[in-house]
């Protein structure tokens, strides 16, 4: 920041806090059962992303470009709970309310930018299924590894861009009076508002990234499911097109399981009592992460049979070990 200033020419002194308070969930009877809860959904989210990507690693026949979207969907999943469950259980089940202003951005970075790229990375497996269904002969030439690879990495140098910005305008405002997060975690929409100077660029960023981060994927989303639906409905049988919609049931689950919930949440918003938008924020933030595996094994294929190999291959080399 101090060469930030020196740039502009200005000398310029921001207040920033010892630490955040987070001050969410508070007043709630049993709400130590609601944390149990969290902790068994972080268990099976850690469990379910870790068999999916070890599933893909030993598995030669999943190393495809689809799969490479997968595993990198189960990784975004597995460090997104990894860097907000344990530390909502820290903080409101150990009293650790009191959060390092450092420690606090970067708790946000982390957050914020596994929340992003969990909607893009469902944008990519669209696009995925997009291409097979509409353009089948191309398919081997349009999506490569070669492809897959960038298309996910400039993904990443885009969230991790974004959210620094986010972060870095955050640490040009000054806390004068409350440092209070009504939230379960670092929020970036409660932070700036307490600040005491001008938070213009702050707000922009809280009113523009919502539209770049959820809107426009889930617009594409869309449209490419129903470009899909057109063209199935003009070239195919009604059984073939059957067929070819059921290679999508586990992207399309995903995608209502990410987006139907931050939707609701962020339409009622106004609506709700503070604790209850908080707890519906956290579980629309930790249930993606747990339910997404387990829809990937249920509703695919490949992933249901390699996992079967897997299983059988590790029985036949215990049952040798003993003899």
């Amino acid at each position: 920041m101090e060469l930030f200033n020196s740039a502009l020419g200005k000398n310029i002194t921001f207040v920033h806090p010892a630490f955040f308070i987070i001050g969410g969930l508070t007043g709630i009877p049993s709400i130590t059962f609601y944390y149990v809860f969290l902790f068994f959904v972080y268990i099976v989210s850690v469990v379910g992303n870790t068999v999916v990507m070890a599933v893909i690693c030993l598995d030669h026949n999943l190393r495809t470009p689809k799969y490479i979207a997968v595993f990198n969907l189960a990784f975004v999943d597995l460090f997104g709970n990894t860097a907000l469950v344990p530390k909502v259980l820290d903080i409101f089940l150990f009293g650790h309310y009191y959060i390092p202003y450092n420690n606090c951005l970067t708790f946000l970075f982390f957050c914020y930018t596994c929340l992003s790229l969990q909607s893009f990375n469902l944008v990519a497996l669209s696009y995925d299924r997009m291409v097979a269904i509409i353009f089948p002969l191309h398919y081997q030439v349009k999506v490569t590894h070669r492809f897959m690879f960038s298309l996910i990495a400039s993904l990443w140098v885009f969230t991790i861009i974004a959210v620094l910005i986010a972060v870095g305008l955050l640490t040009r405002l000054s806390f004068c009076k409350s440092v209070v997060i009504n939230s379960y975690f670092c929020d970036h929409g409660q932070i700036y508002r307490l600040a005491c100077n001008d938070h213009f660029p702050s707000y922009v960023i809280a009113c523009l990234y919502p539209v770049i981060i959820f809107w426009l994927p889930l617009a594409f989303i869309l449209l490419s499911y129903l470009y899909i639906g057109y063209t199935l409905v003009k070239v195919a049988t009604l059984q073939e097109g059957l067929k070819a919609f059921k290679t999508c049931i586990g992207h399309l689950s995903l995608v209502a399981i990410y987006f139907i919930p931050l939707l609701t949440t962020f339409t009622l918003m106004e609506k709700i009592q503070p604790n209850a938008r908080i707890i519906n924020l956290s579980l629309t933030s930790v249930f993606p992460p747990m339910l997404n595996p387990i829809i990937y094994v249920l509703q695919t294929q490949e992933i249901k049979e390699s996992l079967k190999k897997l299983l059988k291959r590790r029985g036949k080399s215990k049952i040798i070990i003993k003899y």
